[in-house]
């Protein structure tokens, strides 16, 4: 299997895991988007908590190359290190939320 082959499977399958857990308070659903063709993931929540709307971005990853690029991770559980236990070398992980200069300083990929 090739890698970038490999890297949707642990992205798609620690997606769906994220998706589990859905928040404890109002009427909020959480919706997987997945688009192969460009290898973009997302995890939203989406719904009302009490008069407020939630929408928002909970996961968003990207696949560039053979890098596994996290643009946004808003949980509690660093998708970083759940994709380095499932097998991704550290260097094939970009945290992309961070600024070019900062990324060097981090244990993840460029």
């Amino acid at each position: 299997m090739d890698t970038v082959t490999r890297y949707r499977e642990i992205v798609q399958r620690l997606i769906e895991e994220y998706a589990r857990y859905k928040p404890s308070h109002g009427e909020i659903d959480t919706e997987i988007v997945i688009d192969l063709a460009h290898n973009h993931y997302e995890l939203l929540h989406i719904g009302f908590d009490g008069p407020r709307r939630v929408h928002g971005t909970v996961l968003h990853v990207d696949i560039r190359g053979e890098k596994i690029w996290i643009q946004y991770d808003g949980t509690d559980r660093p998708l970083a290190e759940e994709l380095v236990r499932a097998g991704v070398p550290r260097e094939d992980v970009v945290l992309g939320f961070y600024p070019p200069e900062v990324r060097p300083h981090t244990d993840f990929g460029q």
